[in-house]
């Protein structure tokens, strides 16, 4: 597939057209114009190049998308002049290209779910059982809007972890700047004091620092290289099944953190549950897709449990009661929710309320990390500080009693 722009001219407005799609060829590119009820003036490769799966379609387009979408099939515009008119709102290049796409199957007779399916870089399970269940039920402006929500959670607890991290990576970055400043420029001059001085030993201290800095002055490729493989050893074993599990399980038993991914997982699956049940999707379903939608193994086995438990009869509240990887209050609401007939507001309670936690973990760890990340700065400026004077003290102690 590659990458096209196009100057077009609508044959029902008159309105001419600016925008990206994706194609064969130029002959595939005019014809996919046509079937959107335009008429090609000029197409040419995009500067950009490649395909849309290679470039960023960011949540806020998604959200946006889905609610300019819902508002105007809430208007009772046909489908095919709502999805045209977002896209002419679009600014995103890689998401006209599939909204292009998208209104091309549309108009050859494919439902939306089917059309959006064939997009499942940008549209997910959730998205796409939701768009399937409002196309069913005639409520898909409502469908549409549910998943803006959804996106919109999804976003604001992504971003609130990211921001958690954002200080202490910070920190981290200038502590090992001036380490490395300090072990290659600061502490070699001192060693060419202590070369000038007849019998002055170095402390240990300064000794073991300046053992480092040569190593890293003369070995710098081999620092960096260790490094490197070290990390791409990392990253290779996360994305093996036991490595998965090893960092699925740290991210659940870490202390401090591991109570926050916790909420955040109980956030995400009751709101994403409550968005498919409100939705009118089957219990089971909601279940499958709602395990795909929380990336950790030890919950996914969890709700792949309770769906056979459910099967058999049993309520969820009840199949989920006494899990180890959901924290109590979620099958507790849940039985809440069977008993009285309203899962979907218990499920949006429970999501609310772990929402709220999870604000609440985050604020409290950035409470801690802050002195936490302090105290390591003092301890590592106390090494260097020790490094550097201990041996000029010495010096001076040396000078005094030589003078005396």
């Amino acid at each position: 597939m590659i990458l096209y722009d196009y100057v077009a001219k609508n044959t029902k407005t008159g309105q001419t057209v600016k925008a990206t799609l994706q194609a064969e060829n130029e002959q595939g590119a005019a014809r996919l114009l046509q079937q959107q009820g335009l008429t090609p003036l000029e197409i040419k490769p995009s500067r950009k190049g490649g395909s849309a799966r290679f470039s960023r379609i960011k949540a806020k387009d998604k959200v946006l998308f889905s609610r300019q979408l819902s508002t105007l099939i809430n208007a009772g515009l046909p489908l095919v002049q709502c999805l045209q008119s977002v896209l002419n709102q679009t600014t995103n290049k890689a998401l006209k290209v599939v909204i292009s796409q998208v209104i091309a199957d549309v108009e050859a007779g494919s439902t939306l779910a089917k059309a959006m399916g064939r997009h499942p870089q940008v549209f997910n399970h959730v998205y796409m059982s939701l768009i399937e269940a409002g196309e069913s039920s005639g409520t898909l402006d409502e469908a549409l809007e549910r998943l803006a929500v959804q996106q919109e959670k999804d976003a604001d607890t992504i971003g609130k972890l990211k921001g958690a991290m954002i200080y202490p990576i910070i920190v981290l970055v200038v502590m090992l700047a001036v380490l490395t400043f300090m072990l290659i420029k600061v502490l070699p001059q001192v060693e060419v004091l202590y070369q000038g001085t007849p019998g002055a030993h170095l402390p240990a201290i300064t000794q073991v620092m300046l053992d480092l800095s040569h190593f890293v002055a003369k070995f710098w490729y081999i620092v960096i290289l260790i490094i490197a493989a070290i990390a791409y050893s990392i990253y290779r074993f996360s994305k093996t099944k036991e490595g998965k599990r090893v960092f699925d399980r740290l991210a659940m038993k870490t202390p401090a953190i591991g109570s926050l991914f916790m909420r955040m997982y109980m956030a995400r699956f009751s709101r994403t549950a409550n968005t498919l049940v409100s939705a009118g999707v089957p219990i089971i379903q909601t279940l499958e897709i709602t395990s795909n939608a929380i990336d950790n193994v030890y919950i996914q086995e969890s709700i792949a449990a309770a769906i056979e438990k459910v099967k058999a009869g049993k309520g969820l509240g009840v199949a989920l009661e006494g899990d180890p990887n959901f924290l109590e209050l979620v099958p507790n609401m849940l039985k809440i929710g069977e008993q009285s007939g309203n899962m979907e507001q218990m499920l949006g309670k429970a999501a609310d309320y772990y929402e709220k936690e999870l604000d609440n973990a985050i604020k409290n760890i950035s409470t801690v990390i802050e002195p936490a990340m302090m105290v390591m700065m003092g301890i590592v400026a106390l090494i260097i500080v020790a490094a550097v004077l201990l041996p000029i003290y010495g010096l001076a102690n040396q000078s005094s009693i030589t003078g005396s």
